[in-house]
């Protein structure tokens, strides 16, 4: 049941002509209701505000506000200007919430002792849901029976047993699988409980039509009836149908009564079978009117004149294996990756030459002092090994 909003881009105007009124959901969307905005706030979807409800107040989310809610009244048919329309009190506040939030989880155990209590009476009904107010003062009970079930008993003995005001509504299967919520065969959110609020009866007819197997388990839904989109693509079928001959189940041919089978809208086919025969014979629409307006004469054709699907079928063609392992060359690559390595060997040249020219300079600014100190020792040494030698005598002075 959610509604795309494409308004909500708009600037909103405030005049008179504005749309006051607001659309609020209520239980993840299973419920929705319309309420006037006296306040002088602006709500915006998903907005939690507090409502006037039975002898209380209620807490719901704003599912939808400006001026497409005119839109979806008069869908349906909800009156703008009407008196008895409740009134937003407020945006909710945390009090209200934390009420709101201890009343629903109230909900699953009631649920499970209404059951029994509802057992325990003998009554031929099954509590599907229990909504609670926001204020804990009314609770609905939403039932599935199948026929009309007095049920005044079972009014007193729950309202003595929650202390509570009890309402009870009963719902069909769909409206159920709505409220409940679910995955589809589709992989995705059912229908009924995303955007569908009106559900049309569903018949085999409609699978017959749309040459599909009454197969029960296939066809049916979570809610156990027959799924709702096989109403979807009805009307096409029926149009697509309208170009096909009527009354041309049976012909009458040379080898037996053909027998019509299935109707083809997409290739404009009428299948049929003849007796004791498995096989199945494609006519075209024209060769169908002709054998029978053959037969409204009393003439019976030889042959049904079955159209060759094969012939028209376009043949695949099948790609050979080709084996193109080094017929790829990826010089563009390749250049580049050389360049690359030309590069980095350069600036790898450069590198190791400026460490060179750079350790030779130290080294020969450091031998002047190693030269001068294996000098030194070398003359001392000399000096150790010759200790007679004679030191030159100086002159006397006289």
């Amino acid at each position: 049941m959610n509604t795309y909003d494409w308004l909500q881009e708009i600037p909103v105007l405030e005049d008179e002509n504005s749309c006051r009124v607001i659309e609020v959901s209520f239980h993840n969307g299973s419920r929705k209701d319309f309420f006037r905005n006296t306040t002088s706030q602006y709500f915006t979807k998903g907005n939690l505000v507090t409502v006037e409800g039975v002898s209380g107040f209620d807490v719901g989310e704003v599912s939808l506000g400006g001026e497409i809610v005119r839109l979806q009244m008069k869908k349906k048919g909800v009156k703008e200007d009407n008196p008895e329309m409740k009134k937003i009190l407020r945006r909710s506040s945390d009090r209200d919430i934390e009420i709101w939030k201890q009343n629903r989880s109230r909900e699953k155990e009631a649920l499970i002792r209404s059951r029994a209590i509802a057992k325990q009476l003998k009554l031929d009904m099954k509590i599907s849901l229990v909504e609670m107010q926001a204020d804990g003062r009314k609770a609905t009970f939403y039932y599935i029976a199948d026929g009309r079930v007095d049920f005044r008993e079972l009014i007193k003995v729950y309202a003595s047993e929650f202390k509570l005001k009890v309402e009870m509504r009963q719902i069909g299967a769909r409206q159920e699988a709505a409220k409940v919520g679910g995955i589809g065969s589709s992989g995705r959110e059912l229908c009924c409980s995303t955007w569908i609020n009106d559900f049309k009866s569903v018949t085999t007819t409609a699978a017959r039509y749309q040459n599909l197997s009454i197969n029960q388990v296939k066809l049916s839904g979570q809610c156990g009836r027959l799924k709702c989109c096989l109403n979807y693509e009805l009307d096409t079928y029926l149009d697509a149908l309208q170009h096909f001959p009527d009354n041309c189940d049976i012909i009458q041919v040379a080898k037996g009564t053909a027998t019509l089978i299935k109707k083809d809208i997409f290739k404009n086919l009428m299948w049929y079978i003849l007796p004791d025969s498995n096989k199945q014979y494609p006519l075209t629409i024209e060769r169908v009117q002709k054998i029978k307006s053959l037969n409204q004469q009393g003439l019976i054709p030889e042959e049904l004149e079955s159209v060759d699907l094969t012939a028209t079928k376009t043949k695949e063609v099948e790609h050979e294996f080709a084996d193109v392992v080094g017929h790829i060359s990826l010089r563009s690559l390749e250049k580049a990756d050389k360049k690359r390595k030309q590069q980095q060997n350069q600036k790898g040249q450069h590198k190791q030459q400026n460490r060179q020219q750079g350790g030779g300079h130290q080294k020969g600014q450091q031998q002047n002092p190693n030269q001068q100190r294996n000098q030194q020792q070398q003359n001392q040494n000399r000096n150790s090994s010759n200790p007679n030698q004679q030191r030159p005598q100086k002159p006397d002075r006289k």
